[in-house]
């Protein structure tokens, strides 16, 4: 069933290019904006594909100037200062961002600060001085390599400085959003089998948690229903490799594209927002914090609203969540509820995702890891968690 909402607003998104080998379409997209570009990647991942070659020899073939930036990590403040201060003398006319969520944000970031005389932090959520972004930000062109964040549909670029006072936060602008979101599933043919873990399980993450968002409506409803069809009928084959992995890595590119879109009018939940003090305190990938908490998370969001709210639509829209990714009927929504649950605790443990002791957390680390998780993400949660709550998701996955 749809769940109508009669209000909701559909938020600013790119012009979208989906196609297998699109990514030879990117010298002519960027050529629409200008003759200096900036290009912003990892360090190694699409330098070693041919990709890289071809688009350099198409740029000078079209007399483009190009400049190159690097991220090696998930993008920090300052690298975002430093490589605006490096590269606002070369004047780029336009900015590309090549790469998993974490190359697409510090791209989004340095795009919409190269016009300004402002540092990142004067507009960083939570932790910045609060300054309203004046703009304007030079054309983004976003191309994702990863099935991922989805960082290409929104408008926020999530920055972080990890250790004891680290944070993780959003610089966010409706003139972030990418002029063009340039999809290439043959990209993903060279991500490893732990990457896809990773990054499908934050895909799967922010479908399913968008569609049971209190921000939910009809538009990110069927965006999210179709992005776990997808997910459910091409995860596991991009994952193993096997015969049908190309047709895996177009389901998945669709999956994460439809996450960003669902999320950016939607909203989240609990698992992103304890993602965010978790990233920030300790050295866990995005990724992997999504896909190591899911099942518990649902699991307390379940019973939660059982005992508390047991008429809150989100109840059947995990039921539904329970069909739609089993194949199978049930004989009650409580049962199909239960089903998802069980299903979600098979995913983990299939794809063996580590606790969140592997990377330094211990019972000490609760007191400061709950009262940080209380930001965008946990206010569209389905239902309001008591810390207590919050404290029974991390225990689980301690």
């Amino acid at each position: 069933m749809l769940h109508f909402n009669p209000e909701f607003h559909v938020a600013r998104l790119p012009a979208i290019d989906f196609a297998p080998g699109s990514i030879g379409r990117l010298p002519e997209i960027i050529e629409r904006y200008g003759r200096r570009a900036l290009l912003v990647t990892g360090a190694h991942s699409f330098q070693s594909t041919p990709a890289w070659f071809r688009l350099g020899k198409a740029l000078h073939q079209r007399h483009i100037s190009w400049q190159h930036a690097i991220v090696d990590d998930e993008p920090s403040p300052e690298l975002v200062d430093r490589a605006v201060s490096t590269h606002r003398e070369d004047e780029p006319e336009v900015v590309v961002g090549i790469g998993g969520g974490s190359m697409l944000d510090a791209a989004k970031a340095i795009a919409g600060l190269l016009h300004t005389d402002t540092s990142v932090m004067d507009h960083l959520e939570g932790v910045g001085r609060n300054l309203p972004y004046p703009g304007p930000a030079v054309p983004f062109i976003a191309v994702p390599t990863t099935a991922g964040t989805g960082s290409e549909a929104t408008k926020n670029a999530v920055l972080s400085r990890r250790g004891p006072d680290g944070f993780k936060k959003s610089f966010r602008d409706e003139q972030l959003v990418a002029r063009v979101a340039l999809i290439d599933p043959e990209l993903l043919a060279s991500c490893s089998p732990g990457l896809l873990a990773a990054n499908g399980m934050d895909v799967f993450t922010q479908l399913l948690e968008s569609w049971v968002s209190l921000r939910a409506s009809p538009f990110t409803d069927a965006l999210a229903s179709s992005g776990m069809q997808a997910f459910r009928d091409g995860f596991w084959d991009a994952w193993h490799g096997n015969k049908d992995a190309t047709e895996g890595h177009s389901r998945m590119a669709w999956a994460s594209l439809a996450s960003g879109i669902a999320l950016a009018q939607a909203g989240l939940g609990s698992v992103h927002g304890l993602a965010s003090p978790l990233g920030a305190f300790f050295p866990i990938p995005h990724g992997v914090v999504c896909g190591t908490l899911l099942a518990a998370a649902t699991r307390v969001n379940i019973e939660v609203m059982r005992r508390r709210d047991p008429s809150n639509i989100a109840l059947d829209k995990y039921a539904e969540a329970g069909v739609l990714l089993s194949g199978r009927l049930f004989s009650s929504a409580g049962e199909a509820q239960d089903g998802l649950i069980q299903l979600l605790e098979e995913w983990t443990a299939r794809l063996q995702l580590p606790r969140l002791s592997e990377f330094g957390m211990t019972e000490d680390d609760l007191g400061r890891v709950i009262p940080n998780c209380r930001g965008g993400s946990m206010q569209t949660n389905p239902i309001r968690l008591s810390d207590e709550e919050v404290e029974e998701i991390l225990r689980a996955r301690l």
